[in-house]
């Protein structure tokens, strides 16, 4: 027998077999079916003009259990993708296929950080897909592949998870180089046999909206969960506190943070959406760090099987008139005052501020708008000013007239009304300027606080228009003022203090039971008025400080330049020495009380 011989050859021949073999093993993985799966370890496709943050990990694969679609390899170690655009920083995570972060690079915080929108796991936006097993498959769970590319303007995002070979999901988000407003297509593929027809899928939308100025609580009046429904219509969430409600016809969704909103418009209005708001800024939120959390759930109805649909989102300023530019009424969205108040807003004061900004610095473009609002409004100033004085006049007779029919209520005010009446005065003469400026005062107190253009805006003191003007800091809170002081509300509630004694001094103040003390309203409304704005805007602040005094200017000018008090007075002694009909609303209310006294005697016989 032939003994064999070692053959070098045949050696070498095995060795390079199972090298082979095991490569081969190795490329293709433990499925090789799954062939779709190769893709998730395949560099992500980026346009050479991109920088985009890779990390050096070794990316790894997972094995991933979806019930009956089987045992899947996805990719678990992928780097979160990373580009710009010309107005956002973002970031994509590769799980759950949705963005990690969002920040407004042309804008910083009090931190002096671009303005977060998306960060830390604020956001949570994911779809259910309801299977016709039962089963809930949530994207919040898929691991998605990312494919970026450039062309036309534009950055489009691919996310794709794959469920089985013929089965996966997208998310495709379109990023323009340079807006706040980019578009996002939800997209199911081979998912007939997979989705339950009748029971449509669900969106989720959850946001912890971050705190972006100095002052949480000023910014958290103004941060608001805000919905446009039906044709036209625009409603708000509760602003303090908890609160939800189910509406119907969905146009748009807003979730302002004061001065910076995200905006969900579908691609069709949704049927029914339940909507929920949240406080954060009480005590358990001890950094601080959020004001409100807003959530939005709506279903997404599949077609044929398959889901295909598109939201467009807006990531940007609350400004107005960047809003309008929209296509929509976005612009609701900003609390500008309802009804007339509204209305005076839109139509004279953005214009009109506009306007004047544009040549002006934001200062003294408030300042000269306060001017031309007192100007226009000085009539009204000086018929007001000239009835105080004819009050004054008449103090000395109404006081003769109270302490003679003090015990006959009746006779007293018959007097009184006929000496107003033969003298030309009219009691209520003073309230009209009031009532004529409320509309202008309310107007422009819901204007500075939305007023985007004034953020960061500094004038004198004042390092943001927007927030308060803070002079000194206390290094501790007081109740309802705060841990700072404000210097703008000081000057104004001294201008309100000057103001009201002015305008109080020149009419009668009778004690009567039941009826307030005006010295003491005297001195409560300034220090009102320093404790309500030492956190508002100090724009607004400024307004009411400008335009006070001005008023109290206008008041001097009148009294010792253009009114004469001793042709006033005598004036009047002529009038009261002509008999004269009570007539009007004066007659009317004497003819009552003279019949109401009537009742009174018979009714005692």
């Amino acid at each position: 027998m032939e003994e064999k011989k070692f053959d070098p050859y045949q050696f070498i021949g095995f060795i390079l077999i199972a090298l082979i073999l095991t490569w081969m093993l190795y490329r293709n993985g433990p499925e090789q079916e799954n062939i779709e799966n190769n893709e998730s370890i395949e560099q992500v496709s980026v346009s050479p003009s991109l920088e985009v943050v890779q990390d050096s990990v070794k990316q790894q694969q997972k094995v991933i259990a979806y019930g009956d679609l089987g045992t899947l390899f996805v990719p678990v170690n992928l780097p979160n993708l990373k580009f710009s655009t010309d107005n956002m920083i973002l970031e994509f995570q590769n799980k759950g296929g949705g963005i990690s972060k969002l920040a407004l690079s042309d804008f910083e915080n009090y931190e002096d950080q671009p303005i977060p929108m998306i960060q830390d796991g604020n956001l949570d936006f994911n779809i259910a897909l309801n299977t016709k097993d039962g089963r809930v498959l949530n994207t919040r769970d898929f691991y998605f592949t990312p494919t970026l590319t450039d062309k036309n303007g534009l950055f489009t995002l691919k996310m794709k998870a794959t469920l089985s070979e013929r089965q996966y999901v997208i998310y495709e988000y379109v990023f323009p180089k340079k807006g706040d407003l980019f578009t996002v297509n939800f997209n199911t593929f081979g998912m007939e046999a997979l989705l339950d027809n009748n029971k449509a899928s669900k969106v989720t939308w959850t946001t912890d909206v971050f705190r972006n100025s100095r002052s949480i609580d000023y910014e958290n009046r103004y941060t608001e969960f805000t919905f446009g429904y039906e044709e036209d219509r625009v409603d708000y969430l509760s602003l303090s506190g908890d609160d939800k409600e189910t509406r119907e016809g969905i146009r748009w969704i807003s979730y302002r943070q004061h001065f910076f909103s995200a905006i969900l418009i579908p691609n069709s209005t949704i049927a029914v959406a339940e909507l929920k708001s949240k406080d954060l800024s009480g005590e358990e939120n001890l950094d601080k760090k959020y004001t409100k959390r807003f959530e939005t759930v709506f279903a997404l109805p599949s077609q044929s099987g398959n889901i295909n649909t598109q939201f467009k989102f807006y990531y940007g300023p609350t400004d107005y008139k960047t809003l309008k530019n929209i296509e929509g009424d976005l612009e609701a969205s900003i609390p500008m005052g309802w009804g007339i108040f509204g209305w005076i807003n839109r139509v004279i004061f953005l214009p009109l501020f506009g306007f004047l900004s544009s040549f002006l610095s934001y200062g003294i473009a408030i300042i000269v708008m306060t001017i031309i609002v007192r100007l226009l409004m000085s009539p009204v100033t000086y018929k007001s000013y000239v009835s105080q004085i004819k009050m004054k006049v008449l103090r000395p007779d109404i006081e003769a007239i109270t302490a003679k029919y003090k015990n006959d209520a009746v006779k007293r005010q018959q007097e009184t009304m006929s000496l107003y009446s033969r003298a030309g005065a009219n009691p209520m003469a003073g309230c009209v300027p009031a009532l004529i400026q409320l509309p202008v005062f309310y107007a422009l107190f819901s204007f500075f606080p939305v007023a985007f253009v004034l953020r960061d805006k500094s004038f004198l003191w004042a390092d943001d228009l927007s927030s308060y003007d803070s002079v000194l800091d206390l290094g501790f809170s007081i109740p309802f003022y705060g841990d700072h002081v404000s210097l703008f509300p000081i000057l104004a509630s001294i201008a309100i203090f000057f103001y009201t004694k002015m305008t109080t001094g020149q009419q009668p103040m009778p004690q009567q039971p039941g009826m307030p003390n005006m010295k003491i309203i005297m001195y409560l409304m300034p220090l009102m008025m320093l404790f309500f704005f030492n956190n508002y805007a100090s724009g607004l602040s400024l307004y009411y400080f400008v335009s006070n005094l001005l008023t109290i200017i206008l008041m001097l000018v009148i009294k010792n330049y253009i009114i004469d008090d001793t042709k006033i007075h005598a004036k009047i002694e002529e009038n009261k020495k002509k008999p004269k009909k009570v007539g009007g609303f004066s007659a009317r209310l004497q003819r009552a009380m003279e019949e109401a006294e009537k009742q009174k005697k018979a009714g005692r016989r």
